[in-house]
């Protein structure tokens, strides 16, 4: 075993020349930014019928809104990195949490997280740093956004695949999960079965608990988006409206994301808003919905994919004249 999985061993050393090599990061780019080009080509002329009948001032509103959104989380992120011993500027931050988001885009679930790797070495940062960093902030979304889902579910008539029982046993164990002194030990029996050393500081109650207040910051900003476009479409304006759309943005975005072969969770988070927001709006109303809200968060994306990029260029032509 230790011949195949050693630390001396040709394959683990063949492995890791493979993952370094720059062509191998500009294939891992590429497959990311053609998924995200997907994204928006797949519905562009369904899109182009919605935008015809949506204000204007709605649709660029809508696109701000995903912009704060992705801010929040990645003020969430920073937050769970400093509380692991790496506290980063936000230029720094941006570069490595804006470009690593596009590999949100390739199957698979966790090259955003590999790549948050790759590009923290730019700023000595430890690979399991940067790997328990965003691996705790999925985490962090994935409990608060399954408890304001499971809210919702319970609050409305809404009638869903996944019994109301499943996602409340799940929250459950996701707070579980998210008690520092569960998560650190987590952490450390995680890295032990690598055969790594565990990341040099734990994850405190302060860090934790103003990264998931940051993160249900972030939900009410989409939900508010989701809500916004549906009251361009057709939808009464109304406080339970808006509960209703902060609570089906939160938990589409936690079965998108449990569906780790799809782009992004592409399909599937539209498939649960759709039945959140069939009894309010006409099926016409409910597709524009969806899909102008993910095209506003894939051009978010894209926003901080290339600030993070033109700042990463920046920071190692600077790097290159010292």
């Amino acid at each position: 075993a230790k011949s195949i999985y050693g630390k001396d061993s040709n394959t683990l050393k063949l492995l890791k020349k493979i993952a370094g090599s720059p062509i191998t990061r500009w294939v891992f780019l590429a497959i990311a930014l053609v998924g995200l080009v997907w994204a928006v080509a797949k519905n562009w002329h369904s899109l182009l019928e919605a935008l015809a009948v949506l204000p204007a001032w709605i649709a660029a509103v809508s696109i701000l809104l995903a912009i704060v959104y992705v801010f929040f989380t990645l003020w969430s992120w920073k937050i769970i990195l400093a509380d692991l011993g790496s506290s980063l500027s936000w230029n720094a931050s941006v570069q490595l949490f804006g470009v690593s988001q596009i590999g949100k885009y390739i199957p698979g679930g966790v090259w955003n997280i590999v790549a948050a790797a790759e590009i923290g070495r730019n700023h000595r940062i430890p690979a399991r740093r940067s790997v328990t960093a965003m691996t705790v902030a999925v985490l962090i979304s994935l409990l608060s956004g399954t408890g304001i889902g499971a809210v919702t579910v319970l609050g409305t008539s809404v009638t869903i695949q996944v019994p109301t029982w499943a996602i409340i046993v799940l929250l459950i164990i996701l707070v579980a999960l998210l008690t520092p002194p569960v998560l650190n030990r987590l952490i450390g029996f995680g890295f032990k079965l690598l055969k790594r050393p565990a990341p040099e500081h734990r994850m405190t109650f302060k860090g934790l608990g103003l990264a998931t207040l940051l993160a249900i910051i972030a939900w009410g900003v989409a939900g508010v988006q989701v809500w916004l476009l549906a009251v361009g479409f057709g939808m009464s304006p109304s406080v339970s409206g808006l509960l209703l759309a902060v609570g089906a943005y939160a938990l589409a975005w936690v079965v998108g994301f449990l569906a780790v072969f799809m782009p992004a969770g592409t399909g599937v988070r539209e498939g649960i808003l759709s039945l959140f927001f069939t009894g309010v709006l006409s099926s016409g109303g409910v597709l524009a919905v969806v899909l102008v809200s993910r095209i506003a968060m894939t051009v978010a994306d894209l926003v901080f994919a290339g600030t993070g990029a033109l700042l990463l260029r920046g920071h190692r032509n600077n790097k290159a004249h010292q």
